[in-house]
Formats: C-alpha cells, structure tokens, sequence
C-alpha cells in the first residue's frame, strides 16, 4: 500500500504529486484520495484521473484533515494506494434521493462481479446525510453476514454544510459510493473508540430517529446534562454544551459494547438531544473519555485489525477516525494516535481522514459508528 500526502495552494498539482508519490514502484489497483476543506475537490479529482492510467480506479471524499503514518490533521490531501496479484476492485454509486437503503443496496452491487477468498465493502457516504443505518441495512441485505462493511462519512471540516466524493471522473453529493474489494489475501476490520461508561444504561423512551425527546421518561436535554455534571440552564449553556458533548457522546447498548453516537446539538426550548440514529426504545450510556482513554481504543482497533488477518504479514491499515477524536486528542496528541498504531503495527503504512461518522459492520446488521477509529488491514 502506498500513501503520500500533499498540500499548496494548487489543488491540481497537490493532487498530481500525491497520487505520483503513492503509486511510484507500483502498478495500482485503487487510488483513494481524501482531500480536505481548503483545497477544490474537482481540481484535485480531475488531476489524479488525469495523472493514473485507465485501469486503475479513482474514489474519494472531502474531509475533516488527513492522517498517515507520518503526519495527521490537516495535511491539505493524501493519496493512498492499493494494487498488487490479484486484488480486484469494482465500483458503484446509489444516490440517497432514492431512498437510504435502496442507495446502500446500489452502492453494495459493486460486490455482484468480485469472487475471490477474502472480499470486503468500502462505503463513503455523504456525511450530512440521516439514514445511515438504513444504508447500512441496504448494503447488508445485498452482500449478506459473510461480507465485512467498513467506511467513512464524507466531511467539510468541521461545518457540516455540503460534502463530496470521488468516483473516477466524478464529483458528486448525496451519494453512496461502494468500493468492492476482493482479494487472496485476508482482509480484517479492527473497531476501537476508549469511551467508558458513566453509570448504568438508560432508556430512549421518546425518539424520532434523529432526535431524542425523552431518557427514562424524563426530557432528555436536562437528564444528559444532569448525568454528567453540566448545569441544565443559565447562558453559558451551549458553550457548555460544545465541550461536552465532545467528551461525553452516548453509548447504545450492543452485544460486545458500546455503539458510539455523538451529541451534534441540543433543542433547549423542547428540551432534546440532537443525536442520529438512535430509535425509540435503544438502551444508551452516557460515556467518558480524555486523551489517554482514547489512544487506549486506537491500540484496541489496532490489534483487532491485525490479530484478524490470522498471522498474515499487513500490508497496510486503511483509517477512517471520527472528527470528534481528533477533537478530543488536541493537534498536539495526534502524533500520539500515530505512535499507538505503530506500537501495535510498526512499520506498517497508514491512510485516511478524519470522518464525520464510521461504518463497521463485521456482525449482525448494525454498523454505524460515532467517534470511534475503524482501521481496515489488508495483507
């Protein structure tokens, strides 16, 4: 796996020498690029089309930063790419206008032509998009339980306005873009996020989906707040709330764990949570973490990534790390995550943003992801 990234003022050339870097002494496969904030997504796309040969396939997304093996945050893009004996990829692109699960279903067929011992789905979504869990279900149901599905929500730093990705000579917005992986080579998922549970679970007695009303009958703004520590009024409330709901997302209650979700933003006139996919009925923790905590779940991905390749040598880890970590680590302790993966994975190169959400799903149908790292190993 090769993985370069590039920045300046011109995105093209940026884009050109990343991916010039990426794939030098290779003949690639896949390039990914992941192109952050300040840089123009079509300029960059179009000069990694124009720069890589015809067989070998473009994807990508806009970002909330970078990371490699050698630097992360914001590193402008970084190209990374997969090539090597036998590993084939397919593409495909359903669109969420025309449902979230149909578009999970569409962006799934990419697998329908890959037969090969080791197969998985790369799913890049649009990140201001609800229904993830739906899109989840959708490529589920088409590559049934045998197949791993892992992946990123597209980002614009940190605005949440309007995202991109890549698809060869495309640029598109409210999509979901598959990348079907197969290989003779295992192929691993490793989940981690360090978040710890403050107290026993609740129950979402009151929800839409996207927003929820009520914890144990109680409105949830004033429940969340009184958990952990926060004053539930008084104007200093959504100042408050910025930091907090940074270091205390919710936990819903999974076989094995916790499933993260972030708290996006509060409703204090209907005394609500705005915090997607979490139905009326879930069990839900609030959770805490700090720096330590999170690079603790950095070395849990880390090794579940490569302990699933059974021995198998990696090749590469392919990342996709929630925003909201980057957040909590600080600029200064993103040296510190890239020292974890290589106390776990030395030597092994690494790629990928920052996301505005996470897709893992190795069991059952559930697989949305909030602060929380979702590592790919390839061998």
């Amino acid at each position: 796996m090769g993985v370069a990234a590039a920045d300046g003022s011109d995105s093209a050339e940026a884009a050109r020498r990343a991916v010039t870097e990426a794939t030098a002494g290779r003949d690639a496969t896949l390039v990914m690029l992941f192109v952050g904030p300040d840089l123009d997504v079509g300029a960059a796309a179009g000069a990694a089309r124009a720069t890589l040969p015809e067989h070998t396939r473009l994807v990508g997304c806009t970002t909330a930063g970078e990371l490699t093996h050698e630097a992360a945050g914001s590193l402008g893009l970084v190209a990374v790419a997969l090539g090597g004996e036998g590993l084939t990829v397919t593409t495909s692109v359903g669109m969420i206008a025309d449902g979230a699960r149909a578009a999970g279903q569409v962006a799934a067929s990419a697998l329908d032509d890959v037969d090969a011992p080791h197969r998985a789905l790369l799913m890049l979504v649009d990140g201001t998009a609800g229904g993830r869990s739906e899109m989840v279900r959708g490529a589920y149901g088409a590559t049934g339980a045998s197949v791993p599905l892992v992946g990123g929500c597209a980002a614009d730093g940190f605005v949440m306005r309007t995202t991109y990705q890549i698809i060869d000579d495309k640029v598109v917005t409210g999509a979901v873009v598959g990348i079907a992986l197969g290989s003779p080579a295992p192929i691993s998922v490793g989940v981690g996020h360090g978040w710890t549970r403050l107290g026993e679970p609740v129950v979402v007695t009151e929800s839409d989906g996207q927003r929820i009303h009520k914890l144990n009958d109680q409105p949830a703004l004033d429940y969340y707040l009184t958990a952990v520590g926060v004053p539930t009024e008084g104007p200093e409330l959504f100042a408050r709330l910025q930091a907090t709901g940074l270091n205390h997302p919710l936990g819903l209650t999974r076989p094995g764990g916790e499933e993260i979700r972030a708290v996006l933003a509060i409703d204090p006139e209907e005394r609500s949570l705005v915090c997607g996919d979490v139905p009326q009925g879930t069990l839900v923790s609030m959770m805490a973490g700090d720096v330590g905590t999170i690079l603790d779940g950095t070395r849990s991905a880390a090794r579940a990534a490569v302990d699933g390749l059974g021995g198998a040598t990696p090749i590469g880890l392919l990342a996709f790390d929630c925003a909201a970590r980057r957040a909590v680590l600080g600029e200064a302790a993103l040296a510190d995550e890239r020292g974890a993966l290589a106390d776990v994975a030395p030597g092994v190169p690494v790629g990928g943003f920052y996301t505005a959400g996470e897709i893992a799903r190795t069991k059952g149908s559930r697989g949305v992801h909030n602060a929380t790292l979702v590592l790919l190993a390839l061998a």
